[in-house]
């Protein structure tokens, strides 16, 4: 769904899943100032927007999801994955609940898959699954943010800021009143900087939680069953990832990013060695410089120099091999 703050001056559209939002509003690392300084708000507008209603909606996600959600309180931020039923990661979900209702944001686009899966497993519990992307818009206000939620949104706090589900009608009056709009790229600079892993992008079809390091934050490991819970607990107690999420510090005197999927080998053995992982993200930080995110193989050494394309990168070890 495209968004209505693309017409403000400057906007210019995102890229790949992110085409239906800003990139930036002519200012990449003011944006990302500003966001780090908790000011602004971040338009993503194009994510998917789940809810589940009904009085069996926490049992019943509990049954489902790798998170222990049956006793979730009201106002708590959560999130938790869908894995398949060899442990690989399908969705992840940005949680909170109201009381009445579970409310979930999800990837651009995703939410149709998600729903049909959803309703597949409802069986005889009293739950409503519905999708409210037509009629909610997610907005982030960075953390530190003095802007005030409107009393209509449903607010998702969390260490990193509060995403609102926010009435789509009132987008462009909340951007009137809540500037300075900032772009997507912004956010994803400083979610590269944080390491937190996207679906998508940090994962492909055989990713499974491990090695993104979502054990704990989205993957509860003393919770009952729920498809794909027998891969998670055979890694977490009889072996090791085979692959592992890695930080880097790109060389800044290239002129272009290495883009998603560029190969990851070591530099030692230049651009004609190896594949031994693969860009993820990358991302122009305002203080770091060039960022990104690869997945890398787990017995890549951690002290090892490694090359993206033809790239040099440094690594930060964000998953222990």
């Amino acid at each position: 769904m495209k968004s209505p703050l693309l017409s403000l001056p400057g906007a210019v559209p995102g890229e790949g899943p992110d085409e239906d939002v800003a990139a930036h509003y002519g200012d990449l690392f003011r944006e990302q100032r500003a966001l780090a300084d908790g000011t602004g708000f971040v338009d993503l507008s194009h994510r998917g927007v789940v809810t589940v209603s009904g009085a069996d909606r926490l049992s019943w996600l509990h049954l489902l999801l790798t998170q222990h959600v049956s006793e979730l309180p009201p106002g708590q931020a959560t999130e938790a994955l869908i894995l398949s039923a060899h442990g690989h990661i399908e969705h992840a979900l940005y949680l909170v609940d109201d009381g009445e209702t579970t409310w979930a944001h999800v990837e651009p686009d995703s939410q149709r898959d998600l729903i049909a899966y959803l309703e597949s497993m409802k069986f005889f519990y009293r739950v409503d699954i519905a999708d409210r992307t037509d009629e909610y818009a997610v907005v982030h206000l960075p953390a530190g943010s003095i802007t005030e939620a409107p009393e209509d949104a449903v607010v998702r706090e969390t260490p990193h800021g509060r995403d609102l589900f926010l009435p789509r009608e009132r987008l462009t009056a909340f951007a009137e009143e809540s500037g300075p709009p900032i772009g997507v790229l912004a956010y994803e600079a400083l979610r590269v900087e944080a390491h937190r892993p996207r679906v998508g992008l940090e994962t492909d079809h055989r990713t499974i939680p491990h090695e993104l390091g979502w054990i704990g934050s989205a993957v509860h490991l003393q919770k009952g069953c729920y498809r794909g819970q027998e891969t998670v607990a055979r890694v977490q107690n009889l072996g090791k990832p085979p692959r592992r999420l890695v930080f880097l510090h790109l060389d800044g005197s290239e002129v272009t990013l290495p883009t998603h999927g560029a190969p990851i080998r070591l530099a030692s053995e230049g651009e004609e060695g190896r594949q031994l992982g693969f860009i993820t993200s990358s991302a122009r930080h305002h203080e770091l410089g060039p960022i990104a995110l690869a997945l890398v193989k787990r017995n890549v050494p951690v002290d090892a120099d490694l090359i993206a394309d033809s790239t040099a990168a440094a690594q930060e070890t964000v998953v222990e091999p």
